[in-house]
Formats: structure tokens, C-alpha cells, sequence
């Protein structure tokens, strides 16, 4: 077929393509058509022959004997009800957004609120627009202007209702001043309002800000901790008189900080005597961060250092050559009494601290001591990975902050956990010293360790006549087991032999002997050795060895005056001081040497000399 114009071909092959286009939609959406119809058509066929079934005259709800109840499922959409309309409306009603110029409303009066707590009272009375100029003034940091206005209100309306306030505003005032001066007087004012309004809400702010004026001023755990003291002091009277304050999460988290410098300083303590081999004080310094500090964030190392100290006395029973005295059961029962106060200390490390990071450590020093390795519990294990999950980690930032500032180093305290309201009886180097020596009576008169240890005065008590009583008195038999009681090396070890015992003064713990060897709190002698126990404990006496005073020296006499002018003395009896009319000595001036010198009140220099430079 030929197309008179290329529009014609057009035209005709639009109408083509939409006709074809039309059928093969009809053939494809005709069997979808009749079974939408065949599923609109089945219910009403059901509806119709339901009530023929069902005799008319039959009550609702019961059938008859020969049919069974059926139930009829419809796949009509159910019609939406007024009350679910009503329902969605209520829903969109409750989801309206608020515009940016609302949220930025309502963080301006929570900023207004937390400068000034009394922002949102509208009204006009003199008292209140005074306390509104003393808050803006102490926001803008005018603290002198700010307390002169308050106490203009205290002073002007005394029974004003924003009394207390006020009050509290004043205080603040010097807090936030800072300095000193400032926060002493910060502390005096807090603490008058807590006495003048202690049920008051605000009483627990102002004593949280007590334990802030201390914490501000505390140093690093190498310095001076009175201030930290104080500060774990005031929050501690925070908890526990004001348990239902708002600020008791905040004033926890306070405590736990300080509660970390503290250990951090005894810590450093127990390193510095267990660098010096003083075992006893390193023991005592240990043993209290343990007890008093659990959450410390390096406990795993103070646990450490503790069980080292006991693996330390242990070692020095094995390998002291003064020990070689003892026999074999008692250097045993010395040797069993250290070894297992070294592996509880290392398996608390290992149950209790299992997440900490030296636990590794700890299950190394219990494998070279040969004891078992406990298995913590799965409580244990949660309550130490929860422990150790809370701490932060250095940032670039708290790095900075630690160069830059002088506060102590708090990143690492533990963030959950409650810290202790009450210290336990802290332990000390002469306790240590106490223990050790009954431990080691123990040891070698096989009693009981608390035994030995409630007879350590008597034992030490002792007199010479009770030490040299022979064995088979009655005195002896009942007197407790003393260090004198070792035989000498070699020495048969009958008891009815007295004459060779040897003679073991007791001396604290950590102090090194005269001797020259470390010691543990014990030192054993020669035979025939002298028991008289040295005030210094073998250490040389503080001050210089020489302390006779030269003699007093004669002053030298004043040499004779000399006459420059005659080139004589002159006696010593004419030296006379001239004074003049007012008393004052005047002291008389020297010739004058036109030679030497030129003045403008004499004559000038002439001939040769003027040109003479000297």
C-alpha cells in the first residue's frame, strides 16, 4: 500500500498500534475480571441459602439434629467505623510537631531557669525585681554587685518569701568567684544556710557544693591529699543525709574520683617501701587500698604487689642463711604460712578482678608458686567485665587536660559501683611487724598462730631469769614459745640442753640489721651473741659524727690609726671623734693634692702638670 504523504503513514500506523494494543489487554485481564466476580458472587450464595437450611421457627444460636454449625468467612474489607476515625484523628492531633521557633522557646527558659530558679514567677514586688538584677548580675560574673543587691534584699525585706534563695544566691556568688579567699568564704555561707534551712531541698545542693570546694582544690596523689580528705568527708555527709536528693547520682560519681586519688597516693606509698625491700610498711599500705578501695581502677596491681611482698619473706626464709638454724619442719611451716598469703592475694586477682588487665600475671606467680588456679564464677566475671566496661579511655583531649590543669588524673575511675561511706580499720607497719613475729613463734613452737600472737607481749616481756629457766621447770613448761627458744647450728635440739640455745632479738620488720642483710622482721644470731637490742635497730645515728664545738676565738684587735699627712700612728689614746654644734661626729675631710686631683674650688693645673695624665 502506497501513503500519498509520510502524515497519512502516520496517522494509520497510530490507529494500528492502538487497536492492537487493546486486544492484548482485553485477552489478558479477562480471566482476572471473572474471578473477582465468581469471589463477589459466593458469599451472597451462601447468605441466601442459609435461612432455608434452618427451620423458621427455630430459636437463634441451635441447629438440628442432622446439621452441623458451619462458619462463614467473607473476604469483604470490614467498613470503617466512626469511633476508628475518631481514634486516628486523635492520634494525628497528639503527634504535632513543634516549629523550631517553639523548641528554641523552651530551651531559653531552661537556661533562664538554671540561671535564675525563681525566672518563671511572674510578679512585680520590689524583693523579687531585686533578686532578678542579682541574678542577671552574677551571670554576667559581677560578683560584688550581685551580693550587694542581695544583701540590700535581705537587709530591706527581711521576711521576704525568696529568703532562702537569696540565701543560697549569695553563696553561690562566692563559689563561682573562685580563689582562696573566695571559696572559704563559699564554705562558711553554705554551711550557715544548711544550719538556718536543714529540711530544705536546697540544703543538699548547698552541702554537694561543700564536697565541690574541696574537690576544685584538690592536687595530684603526690601532693598534699588534706584537701581530698575533706572532700571525700563532705560528699560522704551528702549520701547519707540526703539519700532522696537528685544529686546523689552526681555526688556518687564525685566520691568514686576521689576515693581514686586516695589509692593512687597509698599505692605509691606501698611501691615506694616495697622498692627499699621494707616488706612490712609495703604489706600495711597494700593491704589497706585492698580493703578500703575496691574499686580502684589498678587494684589487680596493688593485689599483685601484695602477694609479691609475701612471695618476698617467703624467698628470704628459703635462701637467708640465718634461717639455716631452723629445722626443716619449722622452715616448712614458715615457708606454707607466706606461700599461701601470696596465692590469696593472687586469686583474688584472678576470681574477683578476673577482666583487669594483669590478671595474666597473677596466673603466672600462682603457677610458679605451684597452688592451684581458681575458676571464677559467672557472676564474678559479669561483675568485673561491667566494672571494667565503665571506665573511660585517654582521649587526645584528657591528655591535654592532664598537662595543661593541675588536678589529679580521675579518667579511669570506674563509673558504677557503690563507693564506701565508712574506711575499715586500716592496717599498719608495727601490726605487720606484730604478725610476723608470732607468725614466725609459730612456726617454730607448732602453736596456733592467733596463740602466738596473744602471747607475743609476754613473750617479748621476758625477762633474763625466765629466758635461762631450765626445760623441765614448771615456769618454763608454761611460758609461750620465744625466739630464744632455736637451737644453735649444729647444737643437739634436746631440751634438757639449755646452755646451747641461741639468743634472737626481735626487730622490726623491713629494718636491715647490723649485719648488713635484708631481714623480714627477724634476725638470727651466733651463739654467745649479746641480747641487748639497739635503740637505732643497727642503723647509724642522724647527725654528724664529730659533735664537740671548736673553742671561742678571741677578736682581733683594732690596728692604730695611721697619720697619712705625718706618715706617723697616731696613739690610740688621741683618737678623739670630732662632733659638731648638733652632736653628730663629723668625720674630716682629706687634703687636698693639686697633684692628684683638680676641683673647681681650687686653682687649676698649670705648665707640665696640666698635661700630666696621672
Amino acid at each position: 500500500m502506497r501513503f500519498s504523504s509520510p502524515r497519512e503513514f502516520r496517522s494509520r500506523s497510530f490507529f494500528v498500534r492502538r487497536s492492537t494494543t487493546v486486544l492484548l489487554a482485553g485477552l489478558l485481564f479477562a480471566p482476572i475480571a471473572n474471578s473477582v466476580a465468581q469471589q463477589q458472587t459466593a458469599p451472597a450464595a451462601t447468605d441466601a441459602q442459609a435461612p432455608a437450611s434452618t427451620p423458621a421457627d427455630a430459636p437463634a444460636g441451635t441447629t438440628t439434629a442432622d446439621q452441623t454449625p458451619t462458619a462463614v468467612l467473607s473476604n469483604t474489607p470490614r467498613k470503617k467505623t466512626r469511633k476508628t476515625e475518631d481514634t486516628k484523628q486523635e492520634k494525628r492531633d497528639e503527634k504535632v510537631k513543634q516549629t523550631k521557633d517553639t523548641i528554641k522557646e523552651q530551651k531559653r527558659m531552661q537556661q533562664r531557669l538554671k540561671a535564675n530558679p525563681l525566672a518563671n514567677v511572674n510578679t512585680a514586688q520590689p524583693d523579687k525585681l531585686l533578686f532578678d538584677r542579682a541574678m542577671v548580675a552574677l551571670n554576667k560574673g559581677h560578683y560584688d554587685v550581685s551580693r550587694l543587691l542581695l544583701q540590700d534584699m535581705l537587709a530591706t525585706y527581711p521576711d521576704s518569701e525568696f529568703q532562702m534563695r537569696a540565701k543560697l544566691a549569695f553563696a553561690d556568688s562566692w563559689y563561682k568567684e573562685g580563689g582562696t579567699a573566695a571559696l572559704t568564704q563559699a564554705e562558711t555561707e553554705y554551711k550557715d544556710f544548711i544550719v538556718f534551712f536543714p529540711n530544705a531541698p536546697e540544703a543538699a545542693e548547698a552541702q554537694m557544693r561543700i564536697g565541690d570546694i574541696y574537690f576544685k582544690q584538690m592536687d595530684k596523689p603526690d601532693r598534699d591529699y588534706a584537701k581530698a580528705v575533706h572532700a571525700q568527708e563532705e560528699y560522704r555527709n551528702m549520701l547519707t543525709q540526703y539519700p532522696d536528693s537528685k544529686l546523689i547520682p552526681e555526688a556518687k560519681q564525685k566520691l568514686r574520683e576521689v576515693q581514686e586519688v586516695l589509692a593512687t597516693r597509698e599505692t605509691g606509698i606501698a611501691d615506694f617501701y616495697a622498692g627499699h625491700d621494707n616488706y612490712a610498711a609495703s604489706i600495711a599500705r597494700y593491704q589497706t587500698v585492698v580493703d578500703t578501695y575496691p574499686l580502684y581502677s589498678k587494684i589487680d596491681s596493688a593485689l599483685i604487689g601484695l602477694g609479691d611482698a609475701y612471695a618476698a619473706q617467703a624467698r628470704f626464709v628459703r635462701s637467708n642463711p640465718a634461717m639455716k638454724n631452723l629445722s626443716e619442719d619449722q622452715r616448712a611451716r614458715l615457708l606454707k604460712v607466706y606461700e599461701d598469703q601470696a596465692a590469696a592475694a593472687y586469686g583474688r586477682v584472678v576470681t574477683v578482678y578476673n577482666a583487669s588487665p594483669r590478671v595474666e600475671d597473677a596466673r603466672d606467680r600462682l603457677e610458679a608458686l605451684g597452688a592451684p588456679i581458681p575458676e571464677p564464677t559467672a557472676e564474678q566475671v559479669a561483675a568485673s567485665q561491667a566494672l571494667e566496661n565503665s571506665r573511660q579511655t585517654y582521649s587526645i583531649a584528657n591528655r591535654a587536660k592532664g598537662l595543661i590543669l593541675r588536678g589529679p588524673d580521675v579518667v579511669q575511675a570506674a563509673r558504677i559501683g557503690d563507693p564506701g561511706l565508712a574506711d575499715p580499720h586500716a592496717t599498719y607497719a608495727p601490726q605487720v611487724s606484730k604478725r610476723i613475729e608470732s607468725e614466725f613463734n609459730a612456726a617454730v613452737g607448732n602453736k596456733p598462730v592467733a596463740a602466738a600472737a596473744a602471747n607475743a607481749p609476754a613473750a617479748a616481756g621476758a625477762d633474763d631469769s625466765t629466758a635461762a629457766a631450765p626445760a623441765g621447770s614448771t615456769a618454763a613448761s608454761s611460758a609461750p614459745a620465744t625466739l630464744s627458744d632455736i637451737p644453735a647450728n649444729g647444737a643437739p635440739t634436746d631440751a634438757a640442753d639449755a646452755g646451747s640455745t641461741t639468743t634472737v632479738p626481735v626487730t622490726p620488720a623491713g629494718v636491715a640489721p647490723a649485719t648488713g642483710n635484708r631481714s623480714v622482721g627477724v634476725e638470727i644470731l651466733t651463739p654467745g651473741a649479746s641480747t641487748t637490742t639497739d635503740a637505732g635497730y643497727g642503723l647509724p645515728k642522724p647527725g654528724p659524727a664529730n659533735t664537740a664545738l671548736p673553742p671561742v676565738e678571741k677578736a682581733a684587735e683594732i690596728p692604730d690609726a695611721v697619720n697619712d699627712a705625718a706618715g706617723v700612728k697616731t696613739p690610740a689614746g688621741q683618737q678623739t671623734p670630732q662632733a659638731d654644734d648638733k652632736g653628730k661626729v663629723k668625720t674630716p675631710k682629706p687634703d687636698y693634692d693639686s697633684d692628684v686631683e683638680s676641683s673647681s674650688k681650687h686653682k687649676k693645673k698649670k705648665g707640665v702638670k696640666k698635661l700630666n695624665p696621672f
